[in-house]
């Protein structure tokens, strides 16, 4: 039976997060007090004991949630995954824990892609919805068809899409989502819209990141949020870990795509457990879904 290794991305953080790693595991607390050297700030003060109001900061969240994950998968005994995948932030996690960067590396990346998503929000406004029970095509038609900015952004699992874009083109898709049947469209508590034409401007600074960093070949597949099929090519990786920063989310393809190359068990290594409602919502319950434990 093969085993998938998933790793959550943004959204996932909750105050406290990785503290219990921290205090019963020499390779946690190693990791992490590394960490807070490569960053600059003393980021496990945050992430042990910040409210949730300190964890949303983007230079914080998307280095908090890499942490705990990459962390979590380097003290699992028995992690030996036949494929990983990683719901956006979460790639980053899926391929340091595959072995296709390393920790240090990984983390540099993320707090690159980190502070350019910032800046890009800061100079563009937008934000994000959450679009249930309406079909895939049905959404994209609306969106291209609003005037402004507006794409699908996430395809979570079935019948869960989020897009994502400028404010009033975003608030006026939902009212035609709603229109057109959509149990629910409506707008969620983000700072800007991620995986669309408004992260642009932060392309230049992530490329050169990912220019820079060593990659190498994983020890399995990974299946990239961009193709939503498994790659094991270093340059391939690099291509689309910075398509995926304007590019949507293709969550419910990678997981129909590793039920059908064999797997029927998905372990989540980090924060929270959203990636196995997720893959219930599309796999079904005879799939096999459990957090990862040390």
């Amino acid at each position: 039976m093969k085993k998938a290794y998933v790793f959550p991305g943004q959204g996932s953080q909750f105050p406290g997060m990785a503290k219990d790693l921290y205090e019963n595991n020499e390779t946690a607390r190693m990791m992490l007090d590394r960490a807070n050297e490569i960053l600059g700030f003393r980021i496990t003060d945050i992430m042990f004991d910040g409210t949730a109001e300190d964890l949303k900061q983007t230079k914080v969240t998307q280095p908090a949630i890499f942490l705990h994950s990459v962390v979590l998968a380097k003290c699992l005994p028995d992690f030996r995954p036949d494929m990983v995948a990683g719901h956006s932030l979460g790639e980053f996690s899926a391929l340091v824990a595959a072995g296709a960067m390393d920790f240090e590396e990984g983390l540099k990346l993320v707090a690159i892609r980190a502070q350019a998503m910032q800046k890009a929000c800061e100079a563009v406004p937008g934000t994000m919805a959450a679009v249930l029970a309406l079909p895939a095509e049905t959404v994209e038609d609306i969106c291209s068809q609003t005037e402004g900015t507006v794409v699908a952004a996430n395809y979570n699992c079935e019948g869960q899409i989020v897009i994502s874009g400028e404010k009033d083109a975003v608030e006026a898709a939902c009212v035609r989502m709603k229109e057109a049947g959509a149990r629910r469209a409506l707008p969620l508590p983000v700072g800007g819209a991620f995986h669309s034409p408004l992260m642009e401007p932060a392309r230049a600074e992530l490329a050169d990141g990912i220019a820079k960093a060593k990659f190498s070949i994983p020890v399995c597949p990974v299946y990239q949020n961009v193709t939503s099929m498994p790659s094991i090519d270093p340059e391939e990786i690099k291509a689309n870990l910075l398509a995926q920063l304007t590019a949507p989310v293709r969550w419910t393809q990678s997981v129909r795509n590793m039920i059908s190359d064999g797997t029927s068990e998905f372990i989540e290594v980090g924060p929270g457990n959203v990636l196995q409602g997720l893959v219930k919502k599309t796999g079904g319950d005879d799939i096999l879904t459990s957090s990862a434990q040390v």
